[in-house]
């Protein structure tokens, strides 16, 4: 490597890796003042050479041998925007092993497979960062790694998928049901044609998974996440909540919660939730993401910003890449895994919050015991009841203090099995509200 230069590969040049290479080009001056020498964009790989793209790259620097690219000896730092498991996986693997430094936005892998590549990386003595895998560009990461490094994190509670919370927003707004509020999402660009990593929770549950391990200093992967989405939200669950003075979002929860033993462990999930809208995240609408922190020495922190997005997320690449560069010009290397807590991931039964459930019911003397009845047997305390319509709509909504998850589960299978319950037409978890 010379000492005056620094050379980056891009692997990926779709909105987000076209406007990386936008941007290296444009703040070259700047980046070169921040880094300590200039940064030069040596190669971009991709598919196709002659598919559209947002920016022109310049002539010569496009490639479809990405495997090559990563393994030249005048790359010094690589830029991974590709997105899923494969090839990325390999081509990280292979950049580290060849001494290069990494930066990557790819959420899913680090949530499938994070640890083999931060073993990689330590192996390697080069940096492995990943701020735009998390909430485009908002520095959430970050915090969590090192301005927190002192505190101790007890709770992350995030609104991190902009399409989903467009359209619970919308729902919310306008009264929409969700095939409708979908279809605009999808017409205004928010949503995929295929919108299912977004709206069945999977991109947010990678994301959980995260935000997890950092917070908690423990292995956590989304397949550790309890995932539920919100293409079963309907416009009565949002009706409701908007009677309670709540909204509904889709939430990524983990927190620490201690154990019979006197042990702490992760609890990690992602569903949609009431709050109310007094809450901070009540307040953030359409395809804007927050994240919402607390710790014991610092309390309660809030980030907030736009989630996705080409230039968003470039922008959190682009400050990594000046990061791991100063690094890479001062020989050194960033914090990289930190696992040393090993805490065990509570199954989703033991996870503890508040229900709103809303049953179809005979409209008949007893009703209201018998239900309370069942609650009370698996130990779900009642903190609110109210009937809704007469005769054939009659509606009970009830509001439970906390209990664990298999209890409320419990109950729900409980009352469906009663001949006074037409059916139990909705379960919503509660949450941002003090016992």
């Amino acid at each position: 490597m010379e000492s005056d230069k620094l050379r980056v590969a891009v692997l990926g040049c779709g909105s987000v890796g076209s406007q990386v290479v936008r941007l290296l080009d444009e703040q070259s001056g700047d980046l070169a003042a921040r880094v300590g020498a200039p940064v030069e964009l040596v190669g971009v790989a991709v598919r196709r050479l002659d598919a559209p793209r947002d920016v022109e790259v310049p002539e010569g620097l496009l490639t479809t041998d990405a495997t090559a690219l990563v393994a030249r000896e005048d790359v010094d730092l690589v830029v991974e925007v590709i997105g899923g498991i494969e090839p990325a996986r390999s081509l990280i693997l292979a950049a580290l092993e060849n001494g290069k430094s990494v930066v990557t936005a790819n959420k899913a892998l680090l949530a499938e497979d994070g640890p083999t590549l931060f073993e990689a990386a330590h192996k390697a003595g080069r940096d492995l960062y990943y701020e735009a895998a998390v909430a485009g560009a908002i520095p959430i990461l970050r915090p969590l790694r090192e301005s927190l490094a002192g505190d101790r994190v007890t709770r992350v509670l995030g609104i991190v998928n902009g399409t989903t919370n467009f359209i619970l927003d919308k729902m919310d707004t306008s009264g929409a049901g969700f095939a409708e509020a979908l279809e605009e999402a999808q017409e205004l660009g928010y949503a995929e044609a295929d919108p299912t990593a977004d709206v069945e929770g999977f991109d947010a549950a990678a994301k959980a998974a995260i935000l997890a391990s950092l917070a908690f200093h423990t292995r956590v992967t989304a397949s550790d996440v309890h995932r539920e989405g919100i293409s079963e939200v309907t416009a009565a669950d949002v009706q409701s909540a908007r009677e309670m003075n709540s909204v509904v979002k889709l939430l990524a929860i983990c927190e620490l919660r201690e154990t019979e033993d006197g042990q702490s462990a992760v609890a990690v999930r992602v569903h949609p939730a009431m709050i109310p809208r007094s809450h901070p995240l009540a307040s953030v609408r359409e395809a804007y993401n927050a994240v919402f922190v607390e710790s014991e020495a610092a309390g309660q922190l809030m980030f907030y910003g736009p989630g996705a997005g080409g230039s968003p997320t470039a922008s959190a690449v682009l400050g990594d890449l000046v990061t791991v560069a100063r690094n890479r010009l001062a020989d050194t290397r960033g914090p990289g895994e930190s696992a040393y807590a090993d805490r065990a991931v509570l199954p989703m039964g033991e996870t503890v919050t508040r229900y709103h459930v809303a049953i179809d019911v005979a409209d008949r003397a007893g009703v209201l015991a018998a239900v309370a009845t069942a609650f009370a047997e698996h130990g779900v305390s009642i903190q609110t009841v109210r009937q809704e319509g007469r005769d054939a709509d009659a509606q009970l909504v009830v509001v439970s203090h906390e209990s664990t998850d298999a209890q409320l589960a419990a109950t729900v299978a409980s009352l469906q099995g009663m001949d006074i319950v037409r059916e139990v037409t909705s379960v919503m978890r509660v949450e941002g509200v003090a016992e």
